[in-house]
Parts: structure tokens; C-alpha cells; sequence
């Protein structure tokens, strides 16, 4: 049998199929490199490692696809690098923020309080909505703004600098918060539109604020229930408003003729 080859480890699969495990010790961290289907890929993928962990001038920007490493690992043996810290997640960290790569050419920036949660919860990406697995669900990023899972730019949100990429939480504007409200400016005048959806969009009526009209939108669900209406509706929620507040609010919204007398 041939002398094993630095860095290389034979495993075996449940079916007894034979694989190759990469490995790598640096600065007294040992780093996973990855399987493969050959001894040599996998000591190519070791040497690789290797020579970027020991060679400064080599960034991220100039992996090819004829890397034997997959690039996930080479952002962050570029990090533990550059940063002292490994992050199995493919991150590079600033001294603000950091990136987080989802190719190549396709970074994410965010704020570097955000470094410990991305850490350990993997993008996912999804017909163009940006998620993590917590707890067993898939959670869009964009609800850690307080944004809801329908929201859409620029509508509901928007990135102040206008880079997309961007999420740091001084670029992330929120303008609508609430179920059903929307944010309408027109003339130099703005109202809030409140909609509801029964086999199509509802009016529930136009209001100055975005309190009264996150309420209304609460009213009308309690109207639609109370004339039978099935339908799971979600509340909004209006932190720092005090019950005697909300009460006046509530019975002062008017509802549009259309929801007091729907009939489910």
C-alpha cells in the first residue's frame, strides 16, 4: 500500500464507498478542507490551503475555478489569515464590518454586530429572497429589520445608498411596518393606505398616520371575523402605545362600508 499522502485521510461511506478527507493545521487550529473522490485531489486541495494560508498577497478575488479548494473554504482560510479568527462560514471581517461571500463576485456586507449570529447560521438563497435555517425554519434575513417576509423594495423598504448588498442597519430604511399599510406620498402630501386581502385587495380606508392606520387594519380583521370570516389574519403589533391610547384610536378609525358588511 502506498505511503499516505500529507494531509490526506481515507474514510469510507455507509455503502463501503472509499473517499478522501483534506485537512490542515494551522497556528494550532486544524481546518477541514473538504472531501474528495481521489488521494490526490484532496493533497492538492492540503498544498493548496497551504500556500494561501502562507502567502499574504493572494485575496479572494483571485480564486479560479481551477482551484481544487471550493471557495467557501478559500474565503475563510483568507479570513483566519488575515484576521486570526476561522469562521467556517464564508466571511472576511473589516474592522466595521464584514463580508459575507455568496460567489465570487456576490457579497453581502453587514454590520459587525452582526458577525456572531451569520457565524453560525448559513445564507441560503431562493428565487431571489435571502434566508438562514434557525431552529428548523427558513427565516429571511430582511426580518431582522423588522421587515415583514412579503415586504419589497422599494415599496416597503429601501436601501438608502441604493446598493442591495448592503445590510448594514444605518443603509436599511423601513417605510412601511405594518401588515396591510402602505406609505403613500402624492402632491407633497402623505397618507397611509391600508388594504386587506379577501379573493383580492380591500380598502380599508386612508389615514394620517401609520398608528391609525396599522389599528384600522387590526378593527377590520375583528369586523371580519365577527361576520364570520375564517381567514388567519395577522395583527400588527404597535410597540409604546399605552391601552387607553390604542382604545381611542381604535374606536375613532372609520372602516370602509365594504369590510363592515363583507359576508365570507
Amino acid at each position: 500500500m502506498p505511503d499516505q499522502l500529507t494531509g490526506v485521510f481515507v474514510a469510507e461511506k455507509k455503502d463501503h464507498t472509499i473517499y478522501y478527507r483534506a485537512s490542515m493545521t494551522c497556528n494550532q487550529k486544524h481546518i477541514s478542507l473538504g472531501s474528495f473522490d481521489s488521494s490526490d485531489k484532496a493533497h492538492k486541495a492540503y498544498l493548496e490551503g497551504c500556500l494561501l494560508f502562507h502567502s499574504p498577497n493572494v485575496l479572494i478575488a483571485d480564486y479560479t475555478n481551477s482551484d481544487v479548494l471550493p471557495f467557501d473554504k478559500w474565503v475563510s482560510i483568507c479570513n483566519f489569515r488575515d484576521n486570526r479568527i476561522y469562521i467556517c462560514n464564508p466571511i472576511y471581517i473589516r474592522p466595521k464590518f464584514f463580508y459575507y461571500y455568496l460567489a465570487k463576485n456576490h457579497a453581502l456586507i453587514f454590520d459587525i454586530d452582526d458577525l456572531f449570529y451569520y457565524s453560525s447560521h448559513k445564507i441560503m438563497q431562493r428565487k431571489g429572497h435571502l434566508f438562514v435555517a434557525d431552529y428548523g425554519m427558513q427565516v429571511n434575513i430582511l426580518n431582522r429589520y423588522g421587515i415583514k417576509n412579503y415586504g419589497v423594495c422599494p415599496r416597503d423598504f429601501r436601501f438608502v445608498n441604493g446598493d442591495s448588498n448592503d445590510f448594514r442597519y444605518e443603509n436599511i430604511e423601513i417605510i412601511n411596518r405594518y401588515n396591510g399599510v402602505q406609505k403613500i406620498t402624492e402632491f407633497g402630501h402623505t397618507y397611509y393606505l391600508t388594504k386587506i386581502h379577501l379573493h383580492g385587495d380591500y380598502i380599508i380606508g386612508r389615514y394620517h398616520t401609520e398608528d391609525q392606520a396599522a389599528i384600522a387594519y387590526n378593527k377590520a380583521i375583528d369586523i371580519l371575523k365577527g361576520n364570520g370570516c375564517r381567514k388567519n389574519f395577522v395583527s400588527n403589533y404597535l410597540e409604546g402605545l399605552s391601552p387607553s391610547v390604542y382604545a381611542d384610536i381604535y374606536h375613532g378609525v372609520t372602516i370602509s362600508d365594504k369590510i363592515v358588511h363583507f359576508n365570507s
